[in-house]
């Protein structure tokens, strides 16, 4: 071993106080993510032993919690720097366990929907300042990368798992076993919130933008309803339209208000950053297109091949260990070839993987569904922990939360991409079905809609080029001076 591979390793070493506190902010992701996959799953008996009037209302008991935290990301990140991340963070793991518990022993829909919002708006407390504990935690550099790497597996891991252990448990046990494991694993994070050091974090005196947050909040909490219930209301359905409408509205007043505000709940000059733009937008690619082709690969497994929810599951586990490796692999390869390529190199293996599933054939094909969603899988973290990096980087310690926030936000706005590739495969499916039987016909449009998904990764590897084109913002560098950098 090299002297200099022996000082990137020891840079890179997190410690054990450093592994403890990154197990309990990891252990808050896995919750978070385990609990949008884990529900899903189970939504059939849920339907059934609640008595819940018909499919779409079933669907609120996934919709109500993932509402407020798309909505509130916004606002919690920014609070967070205002009354410390650390004390939002252990609120919100404490609410989250409590209404985890409330969910498993509703007595009907209402209950189990307001027990699943509130769920919800304490995920919004906890995914931002988990990110900007992690990032104050960790100084910028190779130890904060190899942080957010594990942090990304984690994530992955958790939805996985999810699918797999929901059928488990509810075919097994019951639904609300599902529910108590959340709280479960709520006690143990909360348990761990004693590792975290204390002085991450600086907090503001400035006041709250009141305007702000409320614009950002329905502007948000409108354009996820309308992408939620779009494919099943109708795109042209006056509810859809009325609640995009809206959001066009309060988000474009929500800009207006920030140029003015003393105290801005998201400062343009934040947003405009080309580590934060540029970064957030390919976020926002890979999300889309990796959890819109999750929701295919779903379809193509049950409707196609005709697996059962637990071999489903099963199916997924190439994914889930591809995202593990590249997960712990990420810190090495930003090391080695910088943010901007690391985020082009993820984006190609994520594009190939997708494009590729045009291949996948009507019966068999096993091995190619494993390649091509491990590659998609391996890619798309390899991805995400490159972006959030990039986004998290050169920034004040103020700025921590508010940017916490801004990371999270392609990950519930991805909706819009799993919304057009299902409008790309009802369209496709609709046009093959008079000319070939119905199995056929979904065949067809689950190729024609990866074959749009892995062109436009593929065609986002240029958008990191801009990153490298453009020189850091020089209040940013001064604010990160004497720290750990990875090039860009």
């Amino acid at each position: 071993m090299t002297d200099d591979s022996i000082r990137r390793a020891r840079s890179s070493a997190l410690g054990r106080r450093g592994w403890l506190a990154l197990l309990t902010l990891c252990g808050a992701t896995f919750m978070t993510g385990l609990d949008y996959s884990v529900v899903t799953v189970a939504l059939p008996e849920i339907g059934r032993d609640l008595g819940f009037a018909s499919t779409g209302s079933l669907q609120w008991v996934a919709t109500a919690c993932l509402l407020p935290t798309a909505s509130l990301l916004p606002l919690f990140g920014r609070v967070s720097d205002i009354v410390g991340r650390r004390r939002l963070f252990t609120l919100g793991v404490v609410l989250f366990g409590g209404l985890s518990l409330a969910a498993a022993l509703a007595t009907g829909p209402a209950l189990l929907i307001a027990a699943r919002a509130g769920q919800g708006a304490s995920a919004a407390m906890i995914t931002p300042t988990a990110i900007a504990l992690m990032t104050a935690a960790f100084p910028e550099g190779p130890r904060r990368t190899r942080a957010l790497g594990v942090n990304g597996a984690v994530l992955s891991l958790g939805f996985v798992l999810g699918t797999l252990g929901g059928g488990v448990i509810t075919s097994g046990l019951s639904w609300r076993w599902t529910m108590l494991l959340l709280a479960a694993i709520s006690v143990l994070v909360l348990l761990g919130t004693t590792t975290l050091p204390r002085g991450t974090g600086t907090r503001e005196t400035a006041r709250l933008d009141v305007p702000g947050a409320v614009l950002a909040s329905i502007g948000l909490f409108a354009l996820v309803y309308g992408i939620s219930t779009g494919a099943d209301a109708g795109w042209a359905s006056p509810p859809t339209l009325g609640s995009l409408s809206l959001a066009a509205l309060s988000l474009s007043a929500f800009l207006l208000a920030e140029r003015r505000h003393p105290a801005p709940l998201i400062p343009l000059g934040l947003l405009n950053r080309p580590t934060v733009k540029w970064s957030g937008l390919v976020g926002f690619v890979t999300l889309g297109m990796c959890g819109g082709t999750t929701v295919l690969l779903s379809l193509y497994m049950q409707d196609v091949l005709g697996y059962s929810a637990l071999a489903t599951g099963a199916g997924f586990l190439a994914e889930g260990i591809a995202a593990l490796v590249a997960g712990v692999l990420a810190a090495r390869l930003i090391a080695v070839l910088g943010k901007a390529r690391a985020m082009s190199l993820g984006l190609a293996v994520q594009g190939i993987g997708t494009g590729a599933m045009v291949l996948l054939p009507v019966e068999g094909g096993l091995p190619l569904l494993l390649a091509t969603s491990g590659a998609m899988g391996f890619g798309h973290v390899l991805t995400v922990v490159s972006f959030i990096t990039t986004m998290t980087s050169g920034l004040r310690d103020d700025e921590q939360g508010t940017a916490g926030g801004l990371s999270q936000l392609p990950q519930f706005l991805g909706g819009i991409g799993t919304a057009g590739l299902a409008a790309i495969i009802t369209a496709r499916t609709d046009a093959l079905s008079s000319a070939t039987d119905p199995v056929l016909a979904t065949l067809g449009g689950l190729h024609a809609a990866t074959f749009v998904a892995g062109l436009l990764c593929l065609t986002a590897t240029a958008l990191p080029l801009l990153l490298r084109a453009t020189p850091l913002d020089p209040t940013a560098a001064a604010s990160s001076s004497g720290t750990e950098r990875a090039p860009l």
